[in-house]
């Protein structure tokens, strides 16, 4: 079993990881990027937070913040360890430009690498895991430590604050989001749901609901199980997630069924929540970058697409 474990965490930080600190700052054709170098905090260890303003970025204006994970594989690919990255200055430009999405800053939160899956697994679904499953994954998938909900307090009273008063953002939860793919996904949805006051709306990319690379039924219950108790209201959030059909994400269809069902369930409609699959897309950052102007114009969209 501790094999097992050992060889998910390596596999899934390889994902989305790269060597703490060791990037330069990246560089962009569109926007610019501020760094918050080595952020302290009382709730998780210092990371680096790389925050893009868009083109016109200037007082007398407000703008609303997309908060997203894995920092470090957002911007620019030559920095990055497999030379991919989300490209999110252009899809972000393109988007503002055209009046899609109102004018909009990203605040990219570096992951901790070795503690990435203790951070972004949620906290509250491990009472709900058969006790023996728990303390293994607890040991040997999350470092002896669960941290999301230091990771979500770092969030939302250190970073938020910090990020509201440095910059011309727009703080009210309308104008708030939170996005990532992977475990990132998984944090972002857990996010909004632990702080639906916080957050307007999540997006969640291949999603890792299944928390492990073979099929199982106990982590994608304890999601279940969750979000039927905690699932933020309809009527003030919006919901997207999505998958691919190969790579890891071949995994994810029958687990994002699942969850569908649930959301489904709760109120949400077509109106604020979206479940999609991408036939033939996989687990990398390519792969998000295609879908990435979709997922932001049903999250924070003028007009539903």
């Amino acid at each position: 079993m501790k094999k097992w474990w050992t060889g998910l965490i390596t596999s899934l930080s390889l994902c989305t990881s790269v060597s703490v600190f060791a990037q330069p700052m990246p560089k962009v054709t569109s926007g610019t990027i501020e760094r918050i170098a080595n952020m302290p905090s009382k709730y998780v260890d210092a990371r680096h937070v790389d925050v893009w303003l868009p083109d016109g970025y200037a007082p007398g204006r407000r703008y609303s913040v997309l908060y997203m994970h894995d920092g470090q594989m957002l911007f620019d690919a030559s920095t990055t360890w497999n030379k991919q990255a989300w490209e999110v200055p252009a899809t972000l430009s393109r988007l503002i430009k055209d009046g899609r999405i109102p004018e909009t800053i990203v605040v990219g939160i570096w992951n901790n690498d070795k503690f990435r899956h203790s951070e972004y697994f949620p906290e509250k679904f491990l009472p709900l895991l058969e006790p023996k499953i728990r303390s293994q994954l607890i040991q040997e998938g999350l470092q002896g430590q669960p941290r999301a909900d230091r990771y979500l307090r770092f969030l939302v009273e250190e970073l938020k604050p910090a990020i509201d008063q440095r910059f011309l953002t727009r703080p009210e939860r309308e104008h708030t989001f939170v996005m990532g793919s992977s475990m990132g996904g998984l944090i972002s949805i857990y996010a909004m749901n632990e702080y639906p006051q916080i957050f307007g709306g999540a997006a969640g990319m291949s999603t890792h609901w299944v928390g492990s690379y073979k099929a199982n039924a106990a982590i994608p219950l304890a999601a279940f199980n969750y979000l039927r108790d905690h699932l933020a209201s309809p009527e003030t959030h919006r919901l997207y997630l999505d998958h691919g059909t190969t790579e890891l994400d071949a995994l994810y269809g029958p687990y994002q069924a699942f969850i569908d069902q649930i959301v489904r369930e709760q109120g949400y409609t077509e109106e604020n929540w979206v479940s999609r699959t991408f036939e033939g897309e996989g687990h990398n950052e390519r792969a998000w970058a295609k879908r990435l102007d979709g997922a932001l114009i049903f999250l924070m969209g003028k007009q539903q697409p």
